[in-house]
């Protein structure tokens, strides 16, 4: 699990893909969260991994768990004024991964790592909101089962458009 000792490599890598696709980076804001791991990530409901290879992180990947979102229904819900996805009871939360590891079975390794402490949990659905734009990241969802269900804006400075996605555990 990641602690404040690794801020400057979690910073780095999320940083990195924020600036390779023009988003707005915010410390205080949006970002406030990557800066003090330990308070935003404090487990075992949520929490924060790194990816490291010979001794640099080159990736990132959370999971938050919390109570099955309106399991009656399929589909969307609106939970805290958001859509969510319906009957998840955790999420896929910060998976990034640096340019210079793509390919390389990081993104899926962290993936697989955190859909095993969600079985581990007898989760039942996992919720991934991902922006439009990250193509490769869809892919590698599907990989795993995710299932496109809806859409949403993020509130966020970008007021960024992403796909929900679902994944059966």
């Amino acid at each position: 699990m990641a602690t404040n000792a690794d801020v400057e490599g979690v910073v780095n890598v999320i940083h990195t893909v924020f600036d390779e696709y023009n988003f707005t980076w915010e410390p205080e804001g949006y970002h406030a969260d990557l800066y003090d791991i330990e308070l935003h990530y404090p487990g075992p409901e949520d929490r924060l991994f790194v990816a490291d290879i010979d001794g640099q992180t080159v990736g990132t990947v959370g999971l938050e768990l919390f109570p099955v979102l309106n399991s009656s229904e399929s589909g969307l819900v609106e939970w805290n004024g958001q859509n969510r996805i319906a009957g998840a009871d955790c999420s896929l939360e910060r998976l990034y991964v640096h340019p210079i590891a793509r390919r390389s079975g990081v993104g899926q390794a962290l993936m697989q790592h955190v859909i095993h402490l969600a079985q581990g949990e007898a989760r039942k659905r996992m919720e991934i909101w991902s922006d439009k734009r990250f193509v490769d990241a869809h892919r590698l969802y599907g990989r795993f089962g995710a299932k496109v269900v809806g859409d949403r804006i993020l509130d966020d400075p970008d007021q960024s458009p992403e796909w929900g996605l679902r994944i059966d555990l």
